[in-house]
């Protein structure tokens, strides 16, 4: 089972973390992250092809080949040629965020409903955490006019994703600090639902 396609350019000073299970029954998962990296930074996607199954999972796969292809493009870009390539498939649901190295900005924005948090390393425990802006649709079938928003990027800072197998209140196990493939294990193992094919993303800006 597939849960991530990860370039070997893909920068060291992004932490990786990635923890996923299939739905119950199925031998592959719907839910995919992407690691592209490219000059001056990194861009992340988790993806949740609709349903479970081959052709949740196939759609997914389309869907990342498309990102890495075009992974140097313009955010709006990015999303316009998957919903293009996707339009025969079931469509999926996704979150993307673009890492700034050399601006140390982070630029992020999803469709459907694969949630994003932002954990500043400098923050207490139980502190609030920032969103992506997600809107409603499905790419592939019905495209919402989506704008990217931006924020400031420090070392520690985590971006922390989930598919709708994870419970919505997965925040409550987010801290700051923790390593990235332990807080991603951590997602899954405290809040993944079980019913459904479940992914949780971690990528750390660690600053070295």
């Amino acid at each position: 089972m597939v849960e991530a396609a990860i370039d070997e350019g893909w920068p060291e000073t992004l932490e990786r973390g990635v923890a996923g299970a299939a739905m119950t029954g199925q031998s592959r998962s719907g839910d995919l992250a992407v690691f592209a990296g490219y000059e001056g930074g990194g861009l992340v996607a988790v993806i949740d092809g609709l349903g479970h199954g081959g052709p949740a999972a196939d759609a997914a796969a389309i869907a990342a080949q498309v990102i890495r292809e075009h992974r140097s493009a313009e955010p709006t870009e990015v999303l316009k040629r998957c919903h293009e390539t996707l339009s025969r498939t079931r469509g999926v649901v996704m979150t993307l965020a673009w890492f700034d190295l050399e601006r140390r900005e982070l630029t992020w924005f999803g469709v459907g409903n694969v949630e994003a948090r932002l954990v500043r390393g400098a923050g207490p425990y139980g502190a609030s955490h920032d969103s992506a802006l997600i809107l409603g649709g499905v790419v592939g079938y019905n495209l919402p006019s989506v704008r990217a928003t931006l924020t400031d990027l420090h070392t520690g800072d985590a971006v922390v994703f989930a598919t709708d197998g994870i419970e919505p209140d997965f925040s409550s196990s987010l801290s700051p600090g923790v390593p990235a493939q332990r807080l991603a294990e951590r997602i899954l193992e405290q809040h993944g639902r079980g019913t459904d094919d479940a992914l949780a993303v971690v990528v750390r800006y660690t600053g070295r």
